[in-house]
């Protein structure tokens, strides 16, 4: 429970934090009229969606395997890593229409070192989330840990673009706040088109990938007493897999014997990092 219960505080954490850069980043944007700084905002305001959306759906991902659910909820972290991937889609797709408007009509903004405190602080906080998610990341493999790690990753380095954009108008040079807002658009297109890729992929059944398939191979060779494989089945069933392998025994054999072949060789794989279950049938040679 320790995976789902610190996904879930870094869900919370980031809903917090984001609200709050909200606020300060939306308000202080409006009424100097930055265009970085407003696309800054709505990337805040999707990045509170995707941490709602990391709660709920780590939340229905901890449930166990019922009757109904056989083989546990765990793929709802990448339904909800899905919603998170349309939406950076759906908000880097205005942020770029507004800022290509915005650069074409020469607007211009009203410098303040509030737009600078703005940006160093959101860079302060972001980093501190950066860092956080990443140590949890390396420990657990949850899409919607990655994907969160990864957006707090990006805001530092677009905050930073535009805080730069805000240093500039200090010498009249204001187009560059219109570039990025383009940039800011297109750097959370290509993330939220990463993450969908991902999500589905693992929601249309991707098999698993060679390096695990090969230890699983090497296990299965290690036993003397099967004598041929069939290629290897499987399905992901949240961040792991189910196996599903055919292997053939010498057909003298006893039936209890090639039982208890394939049960150990069960063993030996689930205990593999991505192996959730393994299903193992035994044919005669």
């Amino acid at each position: 429970m320790d995976r789902y219960s610190s996904t879930k505080k870094a869900g919370v954490l980031g809903i917090l934090g984001n609200f709050f850069l909200f606020i300060i980043k939306g308000f202080v944007g409006y009424i100097s009229n930055s265009q970085a700084l407003i696309a800054d905002a709505a990337n805040s305001a999707g990045d509170i969606f995707a941490s709602l959306m990391t709660f709920i759906g780590n939340k229905i991902a901890s449930e166990p395997d019922d009757k109904t659910h056989n083989f546990g909820h765990g793929k709802a972290e990448y339904i909800f890593s899905l919603f998170i991937s349309i939406s950076m889609i759906f908000v880097a797709t205005k942020l770029l229409y507004d800022s290509t408007i915005s650069l074409i009509l020469k607007e211009t903004f009203t410098f303040s070192w509030f737009l600078v405190s703005v940006c160093i602080i959101t860079i302060i906080i972001k980093l501190c989330l950066f860092i956080y998610l990443h140590n949890l990341s390396k420990k657990y493999n949850n899409i919607l840990l990655e994907a969160n790690m990864k957006d707090h990753r990006n805001d530092c380095i677009v905050t930073s673009f535009t805080l730069i954009s805000i240093l500039l108008s200090l010498i009249n040079i204001y187009w560059f706040d219109g570039i990025v807002g383009i940039g800011i658009s297109i750097w959370i297109c290509y993330t939220g088109i990463k993450i969908f890729i991902e999500s589905y992929n693992i929601l249309m059944d991707i098999s698993i990938d060679s390096n695990t398939e090969k230890m699983i191979l090497d296990l299965a060779h290690s036993y003397k007493d099967i004598k041929k494989l069939d290629d290897i089945s499987s399905t992901p069933v949240g961040y792991k897999y189910i196996i599903v392998l055919t292997i053939y025994v010498d057909g003298n054999m006893s039936t209890f014997n090639s039982h208890n072949l394939a049960d150990s060789l069960e063993q030996d794989i689930t205990k593999l990092d991505k192996i959730y279950k393994t299903i193992i049938h035994v044919n005669p040679i």
